[in-house]
Order: C-alpha cells, then sequence, then structure tokens
C-alpha cells in the first residue's frame, strides 16, 4: 500500500465516535467534518481535500438521513456503494483520519435495548439496524426538530417541504456526537449551507463553516450523485443550465441586472432542452430572498428535472 493511502477507522457506533473526538480534542488535535450521503464523487472528494487543509484531523459522516425524504420519495434508491467511498477516501493524499457510518441516527429503541444489554435489535434482510422512517408517528418516532424558519421556505423548501428540517436536524446531531471545529459543506447545495451557517449562528455552535466552490465535470456539468441516474441524452441537455447560468453571470457583468429578465433567459434555454423546471430565482447571497435587480452579491440558484433526475446548481454574481 502506498504510504499515502491510509486506511481510516471506521466508527459505527456514536458513543465511540463521540469518545474518538474528545480523546482527540483532550490531545489538542482540531478536528474537521465532512457530512455526506456516501457515493462519493470528485466533488465530495474536494471538500474533504479544503478540510485537510484547515485541521489535524479529518472525520467524513455517510449516512443517507431518512428525516429529509418526503414520504413521496424514496429513499431506497439513494445509490451508495462504501467500499468505494472508502477507496476513493483512501486515495487523497494524507487520507482521512475517521468514516463516521451510523446504521440509524433515529433508532432510539436500539439505544433503548443496548442499556439493557439486548442484543436482540430489529435487523433487516442486509443484517443492518432496520431503518425507520423519523416521519412516522408510531413507536420510538422522532420528534425534535430543528427549523430555520426564515431560510428554509424558499427555493428548495417549496417543493421539499420536509427537507431542510432534516438537513438542519441530522447536522446538529452530526456536530453534536462528532464535536469538529470545522465542518465543510459544498456550495452547490447553497440554500443548505446558508443555512447550517444560520442554524450555527443562532445556536451558537462553537464550529466553523466553509463553504466549497462547485465542483464541475469537464462538460460543466456541476457534480452530484444523482447524475449517475442521466442517460446520456439526458446528461447532454442538462449541460443548458450551466451554460445559461454562466450566460446570467456576463450579461450581469456587462450591465444587465433586470432579474426577471435574466430569469426568463435561463427558464427559456433550459425549457427548450428538455428540462422540466422546479424553480428559477435570483436571490441575495445572505437572506435568499428574491430581487428584482442586482445592485448587491446574489446567487442564481436553479432546480430542474431531467428524465427521473432533479438537478440543482447555482451561481454567484457578485457585483
Amino acid at each position: 500500500m502506498e504510504a499515502s493511502k491510509k486506511e481510516p477507522l471506521v466508527i459505527t457506533d456514536k458513543e465511540q465516535m463521540r469518545r474518538w473526538s474528545r480523546a482527540m480534542r483532550s490531545q489538542g488535535k482540531s478536528i474537521s467534518l465532512v457530512p455526506t450521503m456516501g457515493y462519493l464523487h470528485q466533488g465530495h472528494i474536494s471538500l474533504v481535500r479544503e478540510a485537510l487543509k484547515l485541521t489535524n484531523l479529518t472525520v467524513v459522516s455517510i449516512y443517507v438521513n431518512p428525516g429529509q425524504f418526503a414520504p413521496s420519495e424514496d429513499l431506497s434508491t439513494y445509490p451508495s456503494d462504501f467500499h468505494g467511498d472508502i477507496s476513493k477516501l483512501m486515495s487523497v493524499p494524507g487520507g482521512v483520519d475517521v468514516v463516521f457510518h451510523p446504521p440509524n441516527l433515529y433508532d432510539y429503541e436500539n439505544d433503548m435495548k443496548r442499556n439493557k444489554n439486548d442484543q436482540g435489535a430489529r435487523k433487516n434482510s442486509e443484517g443492518k439496524g432496520e431503518v425507520v422512517s423519523c416521519l412516522e408517528e408510531s413507536g420510538m418516532g422522532h420528534e425534535t426538530w430543528v427549523r430555520v424558519e426564515k431560510l428554509e421556505n424558499g427555493l428548495c423548501g417549496k417543493s421539499r417541504p420536509v427537507f431542510f428540517r432534516g438537513v438542519a436536524t441530522v447536522v446538529t446531531k452530526l456536530f453534536n456526537i462528532v464535536e469538529p471545529d470545522v465542518a465543510v459543506f459544498g456550495k452547490k447545495d447553497y440554500q443548505q449551507w446558508r443555512i447550517v451557517q444560520r442554524m450555527v449562528r443562532d445556536l451558537d455552535f462553537s464550529i466553523r463553516i466553509i463553504g466549497a466552490e462547485i465542483l464541475r465535470d469537464n462538460d460543466g456539468l456541476a457534480m452530484s450523485s444523482r447524475n449517475v441516474h442521466l442517460s446520456a441524452e439526458e446528461r447532454g441537455k442538462a449541460l443548458s443550465i450551466s451554460r445559461s447560468l454562466l450566460g446570467v453571470k456576463s450579461a450581469a457583468e456587462n450591465g444587465h441586472i433586470n432579474c426577471r429578465e435574466l430569469r426568463d433567459s435561463v427558464i427559456q434555454a433550459v425549457s427548450e432542452a428538455g428540462g422540466r423546471i422546479d424553480y428559477a430565482e435570483i436571490v441575495d447571497q445572505e437572506s435568499l430572498q428574491a430581487v428584482e435587480e442586482i445592485n448587491s452579491p446574489v446567487v442564481f440558484c436553479i432546480a430542474a428535472w431531467f428524465g427521473k433526475v432533479r438537478l440543482i446548481d447555482n451561481i454567484e454574481i457578485n457585483l
């Protein structure tokens, strides 16, 4: 094995994760966290590389969070390749120290059984703790939620009303378990990044939140775990998103600051390419409130469907 290919410690138990972090911090080590849902691509790896620059130790969490999936969204179709993820993380120079891969952060019944030294936890067909939707209202259901009330309402929050409460809640749980000094999020999920920033400020978490720039494939498509579901034809059509966003940025820098006209140009380009628009908005970078003219830093955020794949992208415009 090459010297750079450090195999990370895989931790599945949240108490063990907390003990590791506290032991490292007691030695004066700083810790960064990169939260992911797995099926890693080079966009995720760019976040890891950023994290490695900032602290002594790096933790990557791999956890598909059921709390951000509505009943109409099938979380079982979310792609996964844990062994491939570990291999990709080992390819990063310096490597990561820990992969936190819990079975289910909402399965409190297993917690109670563990406290009673009962190992008869429920199992699914793969031998893992059963994934219980935390939206259910029976049994050991989760009922404590973190809401960032204004920032979560627009953009992706319009069509995915439970998504950001799920994100904010699971990120809070990860922060409380890992206890990092720094956490790195990708700006592709722009609204998510701003929501986490605001949550950390409002709840006085002692964690520095870093927003890393979008990583794109050579053709311009923003990297996403969902891209694997695009056919070759759909992928080609989806390039209309990044191309039209670049066109808007160029137009704004050349004095075209009317947001309705700029929005319409992107909607037309993506629609003509076969995309179905979820939203296309030009909003203030901090408040995420829609603006009519660009005279301060804004971000153009878009979500569109190509086939059965919902893609999101954005571009910051700093005039």
